[in-house]
């Protein structure tokens, strides 16, 4: 039986699968992040990292962090709770001190976690003509020097609101701003990049890299789908479909 979706936004069309049209589409790559480009979750990872470097408890937001891991994997993760956690400490170190932190952090744990096989992969596309974006749950500060250490200038991932306030220091205050990238909101984000750059949905190709069941939305509307590294649902989902499955990091 057909999957069976609700009606789409205007933004929302531009995931229906493409059309015949007069020109070829454009190819537009898009890449999940963590455990499809990577071979951890950065988000975890940074969280693990600030409790090294002394900026929160190791016992409480140990706890706290694995147990928000655990509601991802199951898709159960209240993504509006999960920001304020991951970005308390964030908000209280500021802007400087948060910065001089995530170099540490790129160079002690997303560098050295980097794989050759996703750099080919990703630069395949590029070498190929391709639009090469990323999309991620895992938040803008986080995530925007690991796309760009992969070359990657386009990213959606979950925008953080700044206090914008007269005479407040600009920076963020814990609330996400817009729609967060995750689930259903991924569809939605990249129907927004589409319109931003006039673009319809019959004018584009869109390949979409995942490792998790939680994408299902966005892999269900792409025109490729590839289960990378695909957790058990996601692979099973895959095999039934007949979606092409990429072992990129063979265990």
């Amino acid at each position: 039986m057909a999957t069976r979706h609700p009606p789409l936004s205007p933004a929302q069309v531009a995931l229906a699968p493409a059309r015949s049209s007069g020109s070829p589409p454009l190819r537009v790559a898009l890449f999940d992040l963590d455990h499809t480009l990577l071979p951890i979750d950065s988000d975890h990872a940074w969280g693990v990292f600030t409790t090294r470097i002394g900026w929160t408890d190791p016992v409480l937001f140990g706890r706290r962090n694995d147990a928000f891991y655990a509601q991802y994997q199951a898709g159960t993760l209240d993504i509006h709770a999960y920001v304020r956690f991951a970005t308390e400490a964030l908000c209280a170190q500021g802007e400087a001190r948060a910065a001089a932190a995530h170099r540490e952090f790129m160079d002690q744990v997303i560098r050295p976690a980097i794989r050759a096989e996703a750099l080919d992969l990703v630069r395949a596309h590029q070498r190929a003509g391709d639009q090469v974006a990323i999309i991620t749950a895992t938040n803008e500060f986080v995530t925007r020097p690991i796309a760009s250490a992969f070359g990657v200038e386009d990213l959606m991932a979950v925008e953080l609101e700044r206090d914008t306030r007269p005479g407040s220091s600009g920076w963020y205050t814990g609330a996400i701003a817009g729609v967060p990238s995750t689930r259903e909101g991924k569809v939605l984000r990249f129907g927004q990049w589409l319109q931003r750059r006039n673009l319809r949905r019959d004018e584009v190709h869109v390949c979409f890299y995942s490792d998790s069941i939680n994408d299902l939305p966005l892999l269900e509307r792409a025109d490729e789908p590839v289960a990378t590294n695909p957790d058990d649902p996601l692979r099973q989902t895959a095999l039934e479909r007949g979606w092409r499955i990429l072992d990129l990091f063979p265990k």
